[in-house]
């Protein structure tokens, strides 16, 4: 009768927890998890609402700053005069926060968007526990994790969830227009294979440790500058890099990372941080520990956030740099340079002084002939059915793309962007078959590249 019994209780504890799980996942209502949230990527997912998500959201961290900033941004947006949120944050900050939200399963889609030192294995977790997963990039910043980032792929579609990297500057107007118009042969032509020297496809981002974000100066946490926790500039901001290059040169193709790429060549450099900027930028007195390996005179720290990936993907040679500085000169921001070369023309994205450091697409033909800019008028009227209102103003060495200001939203914006994309391949219950093995090819190519510039410097 006791053997009975108990195993009746274990049945209906089993069944319960089922329930609760296929619950989680079938329920039409999309419900927030976010996770030990150290990066400010992680509230600016939450920056607006969507119709299909819930209001609360379940917050899973340790104490600490990294979760009070996260907090007061979320109650800004909730707080504003324009628009505000209504975000219901029931936060739970025991040292066994993973576990809890592991077996508590509060909702359907888990927000990762911190220390990039740990983030592989709340991927691999967090896919394996039956978990939609939002994450920031870069999903991994070495090699040694980029086995666990296939199982953890290869469990998702087993469990038929979705994993997900955020990746803003698909929906960054100029480069789409880049895209759009290098899809178009009378304007664009053929892309160019390019060589080491003179690439077909060359893309630099210049970033800021000293930035303004939701209208405050960002207060960045002590770790963001250790790149054993952020990761080097190779393997992060060169995460938006590769993939933009890959999203261009082959929209909507399968790169399989095995034969499709080859690093030729790939370099990193430090940026150099007074302990007064170090100050400005933390909030904090000075240097943590596990910093000092990387300061010099107990002054001067030095933070590998730069580095340049030369390689090959499907023949066609591509250069992605990465560059920080510490702040921005006057009016100035991050900044994007894009070039993309095809037999008929050049489209550059530049984003100086001389454009008011706003991206502004060219088009820089290389016969600038009446048969050319004919076909680039058929083009044009070809992009203006997608983007009604894009136009072209004549220059000396071609036209400017002039885009209509109602397409130019900030970097911030994109991240609702994203989310907005996601919430879709949700309700249909899946990726479009190139995301995954291209995400996978992606952190291939980054991680490859840091492997040789650690080796070769």
């Amino acid at each position: 009768m006791r053997k009975k019994l108990v195993a009746t209780v274990f049945a209906l504890a089993l069944g319960m927890l089922l329930n609760k799980e296929a619950s989680a996942q079938t329920s039409k209502e999309i419900k927030l998890i976010t996770l030990d949230p150290g990066h400010f990527h992680a509230a600016l997912v939450q920056k607006n609402m969507y119709p299909e998500v819930s209001p609360e959201v379940r917050v899973y961290a340790p104490v600490g700053a990294d979760l009070d900033f996260h907090l007061q941004r979320i109650k800004g947006y909730n707080t504003r005069t324009d628009s505000p949120t209504k975000w219901d944050e029931q936060v739970y900050t025991g040292s066994d926060y993973f576990e809890k939200m592991l077996v508590e399963k509060a909702g359907n889609v888990v927000v990762i968007a911190g220390n990039n030192r740990i983030k592989a294995d709340y991927l691999e977790k967090s896919i394996n526990a039956g978990f939609n997963v939002l994450a920031d990039k870069p999903m991994i910043i070495n090699e040694k994790d980029f086995e666990k980032l296939k199982r953890t792929f290869a469990s998702a579609a087993q469990k038929k969830v979705l994993l997900y990297d955020i990746m803003t500057e698909r929906y960054e107007i100029s480069t789409m227009l880049q895209r759009e118009f290098s899809m178009l042969a009378s304007a664009f032509g053929n892309l160019e294979k390019g060589t080491p020297e003179n690439p077909a496809v060359t893309k630099e981002s210049v970033h800021h440790f000293y930035k303004y974000v939701s209208g405050s100066v960002l207060t960045r946490p002590s770790w963001f500058m250790d790149v054993s926790q952020q990761g080097e500039g190779i393997v992060d901001v060169n995460t938006h890099l590769v993939d933009l290059i890959q999203w261009e040169c082959f929209p909507e193709q399968i790169i399989d990372y095995k034969k499709d790429i080859k690093i030729n060549d790939a370099r990193r450099w430090t940026t150099d941080m007074t302990l007064s900027q170090f100050k400005t930028i933390t909030k904090t007195q000075g240097f943590p520990d596990y910093l000092k390996k990387d300061v010099v005179n107990d002054t001067l720290l030095k933070v590998f956030s730069n580095g340049e990936i030369n390689y090959q993907l499907k023949g066609v040679h591509a250069k992605a740099s990465v560059i920080w500085a510490y702040q921005a000169p006057e009016g100035g921001g991050d900044t994007h340079y894009s070039i993309m070369r095809g037999t008929k023309a050049n489209l550059i994205i530049r984003q100086g002084a001389e454009q008011n450091y706003k991206p502004t697409l060219y088009i820089e033909p290389i016969s600038n002939d009446k048969a050319y800019e004919t076909g680039l008028n058929q083009a044009l009227a070809i992009v203006q059915k997608k983007y009604p209102g894009v136009s072209l103003k004549k220059n000396d060495k071609g036209w400017e793309v002039e885009i209509p200001e109602k397409y130019k939203e900030g970097h911030e914006a994109h991240f609702g962007r994203v989310t907005e994309k996601y919430l879709e391949f949700l309700k249909q219950g899946k990726l479009p078959a190139w995301e995954v093995p291209n995400m996978i090819a992606k952190y291939y190519t980054t991680t490859q590249a840091l492997k040789l510039a650690t080796k070769t410097q």
